[in-house]
This record gives structure tokens, sequence and C-alpha cells, in this order.
């Protein structure tokens, strides 16, 4: 399919300051969009100026969150030049959410053609200065202009450009987190899988009620026997236990994260004991009160790697590795991050340059 490009004739001023960019409020002067009816398949595929979109008030993405999206970022690097890190995995992602909401499937070949001529159009607004990037948001909804629970007749499919400011701007500092024992996340056959916005529609009250009483981020129970561990805020969750490292395993009510799956592919080629099982906060809660519980981090595309310092679980609080960042969590973040900006070689061909 062709892909038709309509300039922007009145491009936005970029960033001055670049350490002050924040996350996800500043875009690109252009976006990628399609359109998919039933019987016809994926149509008029056009780069167009970033603007709003004109939506029915009965548009089924508003009544029944007919709506799945990603997130991944490209990266200059200190050449000038500009890199994706495994975009692949995060549309085949996108395919898998896609089927679960009964929406269409995307070309993941195509849809990597239209980012890389987007980022192409656009590449004066990813950013040059060290920790900061362009994050990348495709996204697609159902807009049937009718009220009435049933498969989606006619999609529209969006790629949103963001140029962003570093994590860390003052360095990598662990985070306290919390467990949630009231609200669920999601649950086995539900939606937990896929990406979607009524996952993090879900999760809001309890990470407000989180930031009321000072923690960073909320750690998920499973929404069965409410026992085992599952992920932490917008992000998957891994421990070291006694020198090994442990994570939750994939089991439908979890997001099967990017940077998780290269986590454990990085520690398996290091020849590093990785074990994915179900976690019990009761185990948790031992091997942290033992001492046993030597590192936790979250990871993920934002902050690609997040450091717990502390836990609390029941009006309990449990300081894991003196509240420090620990020498895995510290060398995970230095060698993906390495990867990512083009600092470090990539032994696994993760990398894909705007070529």
């Amino acid at each position: 399919m062709e892909i038709k490009i309509t300039k922007n004739t009145n491009p936005a001023a970029k960033p001055a300051d670049e350490s002050a960019l924040g996350f996800g409020s500043i875009f690109t002067d252009h976006m990628f969009q399609m359109e998919w009816h039933k019987g016809v398949g994926w149509h008029d595929a056009e780069i167009v100026p970033f603007g709003p979109i004109s939506l029915s008030p009965a548009s089924s993405v508003l009544h029944y969150g007919a709506e799945i999206f990603e997130g991944m970022k490209a990266y200059r690097r200190a050449d000038g030049k500009i890199q994706m890190f495994r975009p692949q995995e995060n549309f085949k992602r996108m395919n898998r959410s896609a089927i679960r909401m009964g929406l269409p499937t995307v070309d993941e070949a195509f849809a990597l053609e239209a980012l890389k001529q987007l980022i192409r159009l656009d590449a004066d607004w990813v950013p040059h200065t060290s920790g900061t990037s362009l994050y990348i948001r495709p996204f697609m909804i159902g807009d049937d202009p009718k009220l009435g629970v049933h498969g989606s007749q006619h999609v529209r499919f969006f790629i949103i450009l963001s140029p962003s400011g570093s994590y860390y701007p003052t360095g990598l500092a662990p985070v306290k987190i919390m467990i949630e024992d009231e609200d669920v996340r999601a649950v086995r056959g539900g939606t937990g899988e896929a990406k979607c916005g009524g996952n993090y529609g879900a999760s809001v009250r309890a990470g407000d009620r989180a930031e009321e009483r000072g923690f960073s981020q909320v750690l998920w129970l499973d929404g069965v026997e409410r026992k085992y561990i599952e992920e932490v805020g917008a992000m998957n969750i891994m421990f070291k236990i006694n020198g090994v490292i442990c994570t939750p395993m994939l089991n439908g009510s979890i997001l099967p994260g990017i940077t998780r799956k290269s986590i454990l592919e990085l520690l398996r080629a290091q020849g590093t004991q990785v074990e994915e099982r179900r976690i019990s906060v009761d185990e948790l809660a031992e091997a942290a009160k033992s001492g046993a519980l030597e590192e936790a981090w979250g990871c993920g595309t934002a902050a690609v790697v997040s450091p717990v310092g502390m836990l609390a679980y029941q009006d309990k609080e449990y300081v894991i590795g003196g509240g420090k960042i620990g020498p895995t969590t510290q060398k995970l973040y230095d060698t993906l991050t390495g990867i990512q900006w083009g600092v470090l070689d990539d032994p696994f061909g993760w990398i894909v340059p705007l070529d």
C-alpha cells in the first residue's frame, strides 16, 4: 500500500531546552493514519500534519473501550544517526492485543515501514541530549458511529511521536512501592496480557491511594487468589532472591513486556540463573525479612529499569538492599541503555537503524 504524505506547512517550534521536555506533552509535526473497513481491509495510509481527529459521539471507542496501543522509542546516537529498539516486537504484541480486543491486525512489516517514513520526516525532533529519546505511540481504535456491543466494522490506526526527556534527570534512584491487596488489575482470561486502555484505567484508584501514602508505584497481586505477584505499575517486576533472578511467569493476566523479554534474554546469554514462576507475596515478604531478597526492579519502555528500595505490605515495610540500587540492577540498566543509544555493541540484533 502506498503511503501518501502531506507535509505540515506550519511546523511548530522545537523545544530549545531538551532538559525540560518531560513526557508525552510535546508532539512532532506529523502523524501516520490509515483506516480499516470490514470486507475491505486497510486503506488510505497517509502521513499528515499532527492535529485533532474527528469522532462521532457514538464512536465505539468512547462507549466500549475498543482500543489498543503500544509504546516504543527511537534514539539519537552520538554520531547523529537514529535507531529503534526491537520495534518488530511491539507490532507483534500489538497484533496479539488486537486479536484479544476484536480488532483487525496490521501487516507488521508495513507498520514498521510507515513508522520509519514518519520518523524520517520528523527526524529533527529526535532530541540530542543524553538520556532523551523520541517516544513512539501507535494506537488503534474502533470507530463505528453507532451504539451496540459488537465487533468493529470501522477501525482507525495512528502513530504519533513525542520527544521525551530523561526518565532519571537526577539519577537512578530506588523507589518505594506498595503491594495492593484490595483492587486487582486483571485476571486470567481477561485483558491483562493485552495493551489496552481499560487495564490502565482500572489501575488509577490504587495508584492514587499509593501516591497519597508516599509510594511511587503499586505492586499488583493476582486477581483470583490474591497472593501471587504480577506487575508493578505499568511495568513488569523482577527480584534477585539468594542470587537467583525471579520474575512472575506469563499467565494471561500479565503484559508480556519487550524490556522484560530483553532482560531475560540478556541474563540467560550471560549464564545467569533465571526463573519464571509464581512468586507468592508471603515468599517475597519472608525473603525481604530475612535478607534473601537482595534486589528488586521494575522494567519497561519508559524507565528501562526502575530499582525498588522498599516494599510495603499490610502496614509493614521492608527495605531492600539497604535502600540502594543493586549491582545487577545497575548493570542491566547500563547494558540495555548502552545498546539502545548505540554506546555498546548489539550482539542480539535488537537494533533497527533508521536507514
